[in-house]
């Protein structure tokens, strides 16, 4: 199951992508919201970061998720993989320059069943997809407003 979308961002390629990589940022906001964040693995240059293990409560149930960056390309874009009991998915953000002060943001996130119940989960999600769609959609073009707006500020 994939979704992707795209955003214009008016912003030049260097800011873009360091709003997309701000994984102490991204970190704070999932603690706000009730999760746990724990990084597994921490380097000194930015953006070396490894992995994640994120543990959260979903529909009453507690859940983990761990999360691998898996690939970091300046100011191009990167990759993180994840992986739950049943489920792996890749989450994949691409910059393209359209000018010197305009970005277009490609953003995709696939999921593949690994087990049984992750098929059942996966096959759940699929008939609210046109929902879960419309939800992705909308929370990358505010995340795409935000970066525009931290940049007219900047």
């Amino acid at each position: 199951m994939k979704f992707s979308t795209r955003e214009d961002i008016e912003a030049p390629i260097e800011h873009v992508f360091q709003a997309i990589s701000d994984f102490d940022g991204f970190e704070r906001s999932a603690l706000r919201r009730g999760a746990e964040v724990q990084r597994r693995e921490r380097l000194t240059e930015p953006g070396a970061e490894k992995g994640w293990d994120i543990g959260f409560e979903f529909r009453g149930k507690p859940r983990r998720i761990v999360a691998e960056l898996t690939h970091f390309d300046a100011p191009n874009g990167l990759q993180v993989a994840t992986a739950t009991p049943g489920i792996a998915g890749d989450l994949v953000a691409e910059l393209v320059p359209l000018s010197r002060s305009r970005t277009r943001l490609r953003f995709s996130l696939e999921m593949r069943p690994t087990s049984l119940g992750g098929r059942l989960t996966i096959q759940s999600l699929k008939l609210a997809k046109g929902n879960l769609t419309r939800r992705f959609v909308a929370r990358v073009a505010k995340f795409a407003i935000d970066v525009e707006d931290r940049y007219k500020k900047y």
